[in-house]
């Protein structure tokens, strides 16, 4: 293989390894963040400082690398970078938050894969993408984006026999069930806000691609958008935790930890690698690899906490591989019609008026030899041929 063809092949699949990366690390949060939670942290408090520590991590890097191509700050840009640290740092994630106190991390995860189902409705909208569906690779790309959310659904709802593996612990299992049951009075309110603050999310990734045409610079727009979700986010904890000051105190613990791993992986990497695929690939394909975090938030949970697999739930993990390998093929032949015309635009060549006129007289008129030869000859002798014709 030469290295004109490794180099293609890793871009190509540089976004896939890149979004499976960074679905294994959200995998974690909701177990940390529930963790955290549980032992009386606040959710607006964790929302303010997720997004500081994403922003002193991001800041530095922002400053070296994109210091010579930094885009021109205007009024319409700066309004959008704050209305994206509106949408998902400020109202998602304090939605999110409260509603996984009210429900567990299972739940939260689940809830979250309408995601999908979200962004390509409001990309059609938009006009992000292009949908026709008397073509296969758009049927591919509906029926794919339903079916990644449905198999979430039955992941979360039909449980089925319970499969015996070797290393599950019934009796841990049972004893989780019920403390779960104790925590989950109010579910239905709790899955409300989820599924606002997934709506919200859904809008943070459409207008991120919009944002992104006209600044170009995924790691300062991402520094950005975690330093205005960081002030608007205190805006909202200061608001919603006036008189308990307490509630801002942090010790080596696991809010801590909490804090650390969201601002991190959570907030820091993943809005990056985020911005680079939508600018890449488009927001569908971006959030078409969200249901993954269901599937392995469910195998880690089956080996790291002993937890019961349940038939139902692999039959919903296989449903949402089959509907993001629908989208992903949509989005691939997609990519191929888009390679295609731009290949063939790059292949044609910008044609004079004069060579035009010059290709419609030769088709239409019949030239002689001579003609031929007084083309084919230089300056010089033209014009010597013009002496003999015009002599003195």
């Amino acid at each position: 293989m030469s290295l004109k063809s490794s180099a293609s092949f890793y871009n190509q699949a540089l976004p896939y390894v890149a979004m499976v990366l960074m679905r294994f690390g959200s995998a974690g949060m909701p177990i940390v963040a529930k963790y955290a939670l549980n032992r009386g942290m606040s959710q607006h408090v964790l929302v303010v400082y997720r997004f500081i520590i994403a922003t002193l991590v991001l800041a530095p890097f922002a400053i070296v690398f994109d210091r010579k191509v930094w885009p021109k700050m205007t009024l319409s840009v700066f309004v959008q970078i704050a209305l994206l640290g509106l949408l998902e740092p400020a109202i998602d994630q304090n939605l999110y938050y409260t509603g996984i106190k009210y429900t567990t991390a299972t739940v939260a995860t689940a809830l979250s894969n309408v995601l999908p189902a979200f962004v390509f409705l409001l990309a059609w909208v938009c006009r992000l993408e292009k949908v026709d569906v008397r073509k296969v690779k758009c049927q591919a790309k509906i029926l794919g984006t339903i079916g990644t959310v449905a198999g979430a659904m039955i992941m979360t709802i039909v449980y089925g026999p319970m499969l015996p593996l070797p290393w599950t612990k019934v009796n841990n299992h049972h004893q989780s069930t019920n403390t779960d049951a104790k925590n989950n009075e109010d579910a239905l309110k709790g899955a409300v806000m989820i599924l606002v603050g997934c709506v919200c999310w859904a809008c943070f990734v459409i207008l991120q691609a919009i944002t992104l045409k006209s600044y170009p610079a995924e790691l300062s727009l991402t520094t950005l958008v975690c330093f205005m979700g960081a002030i608007e986010g205190g805006i909202v904890a200061l608001v919603m935790e006036r008189g308990n000051a307490a509630a801002w105190a942090i010790h080596w613990d696991s809010k801590l930890f909490a804090v650390v791993y969201s601002g991190i992986i959570c907030s820091g990497v993943a809005y990056y690698i985020g911005a680079m695929v939508i600018q890449a690939k488009g927001p569908v394909f971006f959030a078409s690899f969200n249901p993954l975090t269901m599937v392995i938030v469910a195998i880690m949970s089956s080996f790291i906490f002993s937890e019961i697999m349940y038939l139902g739930r692999v039959i919903g993990a296989m449903v949402i591989v089959v509907g993001l390998y629908m989208v992903l093929w949509g989005k691939s032949k997609d990519q191929i019609s888009s390679d295609s015309s731009n290949n063939n635009t790059k292949d044609e060549i910008p044609i004079s008026g004069d060579e035009l006129q010059m290709a419609t007289q030769t088709t239409t008129t019949p030239i002689s030899n001579q003609d031929f030869v007084v083309l084919d000859l230089n300056k010089g002798a033209v014009s010597n041929q013009s002496s003999k014709n015009n002599p003195k």
